[in-house]
């Protein structure tokens, strides 16, 4: 892992909203990456593009003034990011869709897995690009959307994130930063689906797990092949003032 360096760094604000790129994230006191998933839009359960088309075609990202979204048609809206933000959001998200709320939580968020895990997730470079040669029409950056992971680690092959996953396994130091690789990232539809208009793509799964079998380590933390990324836990001596930044040295810790 002698090149391995943080090649990017990606925020999704609002959960099921494309996101945006950033330098650097600190490390919240929760173990997420601050700003990541603090909003959701909420109707009886938290909503995301597995249960909902309406959330294709939005993208947040943070900016200087706070939370910025945009529409499907171009327009535009900065929020803070607390609660009377989250009261400006659901007043301009109204009816998007039909009797749905906003929901803030500058805890832990609304990452997956979040009662039971505050995570940071982390793929290759290398992945996203052998994902994408397996399907005509879709690139490295279309998948990079489609599996909307945090962390993207460059100058090391395809699935190499696979070896961090389970027990008995090193753990990962990005910039000094401790990440406990806790278990590989189970895919849902969203994958499946364009990450712009929500149209799913027939035969995705079928063809990804075809595709994936054959680079599956073992069967007892593989449990199923349409799985990509690794979900981490942040060690509890790095959360609340560690920072990762694009271009930090990835090791193994």
């Amino acid at each position: 892992m002698v090149n391995a360096r943080v090649e990017r760094i990606r925020l999704y604000p609002v959960k099921g909203f494309a996101g945006d790129d950033t330098e650097k994230a600190r490390v919240s006191n929760s173990g997420t990456l601050e700003h990541d998933r603090l909003f959701a839009l909420y109707d009886d359960e938290v909503l995301n593009g597995r249960k909902t088309e309406d959330v294709y075609g939005y993208a947040a990202s943070v900016t200087p003034g706070g939370l910025a979204v945009e529409s499907p048609q171009g327009e535009r809206i900065v929020v803070g990011f607390d609660d009377e933000g989250r009261r400006r959001l659901e007043s301009w998200l109204e009816g998007v869709p039909e009797d749905t709320t906003v929901l803030y939580d500058d805890g832990v968020g609304f990452v997956d897995r979040r009662d039971r895990l505050a995570s940071v997730s982390v793929v290759s470079t290398a992945t996203l690009h052998e994902v994408a040669s397996w399907f005509d029409g879709i690139d490295a950056d279309g998948v990079r959307r489609r599996l909307r992971m945090n962390v993207e680690v460059g100058g090391v092959p395809a699935f190499w994130e696979d070896g961090f996953a389970g027990d008995g396994v090193p753990d990962l130091s990005v910039g000094g930063v401790r990440l406990e690789g806790v278990e590989p990232c189970n895919r849902c539809v969203v994958p499946t689906r364009d990450p712009k208009t929500g149209e799913r793509r027939e035969g995705f799964r079928e063809k990804f797990t075809r595709k994936r079998e054959p680079t599956v380590p073992d069967a007892e933390t593989f449990d199923r092949a349409y799985t990509v990324g690794l979900i981490c836990r942040v060690a509890d001596g790095d959360r609340g003032s560690s920072m990762l930044r694009v271009g930090d040295i990835v090791e193994e810790a």
